[in-house]
């Protein structure tokens, strides 16, 4: 059996082709509302099992660092900053980091370009879409990576930006939980893949379909913004609280992270505050942000081809015409 072929056993068992009473029950509100609830009481134990001793480890060393600075009179800045530079990013991005700044000031720039040098370059009337991807993908990372970091050196020059989740020695000892991971993601994911407003959820870049190159292109960028939000929330912005908040810094951070991603379908939003715990225990348990990373990226690419497959909507061609 293909990959493909896999794929489809599982994600469409014969008993969903047509609509039942049990789907529509579970579509009801009153049940779809507070069914994540009992899926959080459930995942919980398997949680503390996984990182009660990542969280003490957490809380002893910010213990430690509060008594300190205490004993010295002072007071660790780097949450209140990391906290506010958090809600200016988030903020600057929910406001020009989408598609009213692109057609506002992107598009007719490019439009221009196009028109005046980039004539053959720059194909406004094919890949519009996609470039108006490329913006939110690049105002992810400029906000994500390249405002914070450089900002964080120059307010704390004596912190390490290595030890913000980019050391790689930790993932390698650890790198098993990566597998473990996906052994529990991906048939959630499946379970998602059946929600009505997934098929049409996914990919967001809705040409994806057109062509390889226009498929791979969108990975590409979707990647690049998976690797940026890993940056800034489990890497730069726990290293900045971890020191005196201890684990609290991961739950902290996890609502804005949920926060996110409010638009998206109604599960896969519920689901970022697991995602949101678990990816910051799983960071600061090694230490590093690149597990977190590629479970995000095979996640997102496999939801992005289970969707086109189940709609028989992969590329068949290389270049659109």
């Amino acid at each position: 059996m293909s990959s493909c072929s896999g794929l489809m056993a599982l994600a469409a068992p014969p008993w969903v082709d047509a609509p039942s009473a049990l789907h529509q029950w579970l579509e009801s509100p009153l049940v779809k509302a507070p069914l994540p609830v009992p899926v959080f009481f459930l995942l919980a134990p398997l949680m503390w099992l996984l990182f009660r001793g990542t969280w003490k480890q957490l809380d002893v060393e910010a213990q430690k660092e509060r008594g300190h600075r205490l004993a010295m009179g002072k007071w660790d800045a780097r949450p209140a900053v990391a906290c506010v530079i958090m809600a200016v990013v988030l903020t600057l991005q929910e406001y020009y980091g989408g598609g009213r700044t692109y057609q506002s000031v992107i598009r007719p720039f490019l439009m221009d370009q196009q028109d005046k040098w980039l004539s053959g370059v720059i194909d406004m009337a094919k890949y519009d879409n996609l470039y108006s991807y490329a913006w939110w993908s690049f105002a992810r990372v400029l906000g994500y990576v390249l405002i914070p970091l450089p900002l964080w050196k120059i307010l704390f020059p004596r912190d390490s930006l290595l030890d913000m989740g980019f050391r790689v020695s930790g993932f390698f000892r650890h790198v098993w939980i990566y597998g473990v991971s996906l052994a529990v993601v991906i048939p959630a994911m499946f379970l998602v893949a059946r929600q009505p407003d997934f098929g049409t959820y996914y990919p967001f870049y809705k040409l994806a379909s057109r062509s390889w190159f226009d498929l791979m292109a969108w990975e590409v960028m979707y990647f690049a913004q998976f690797l940026a939000l890993e940056i800034f929330f489990r890497g730069w912005f726990l290293g900045a609280l971890r020191r005196t908040v201890g684990a609290a810094a991961i739950f902290v951070m996890a609502m804005p992270y949920c926060m996110i991603h409010y638009g998206k379908p109604y599960l896969e939003a519920h689901g970022a505050i697991i995602a949101g715990i678990f990816l910051g225990s799983l960071s600061m348990k090694t230490r590093s942000i690149y597990a977190g990373f590629l479970v995000h990226i095979t996640v997102a690419l496999s939801m992005d081809l289970l969707s086109l497959f189940n709609r028989d909507a992969l590329p068949t061609k290389w270049m659109a015409p």
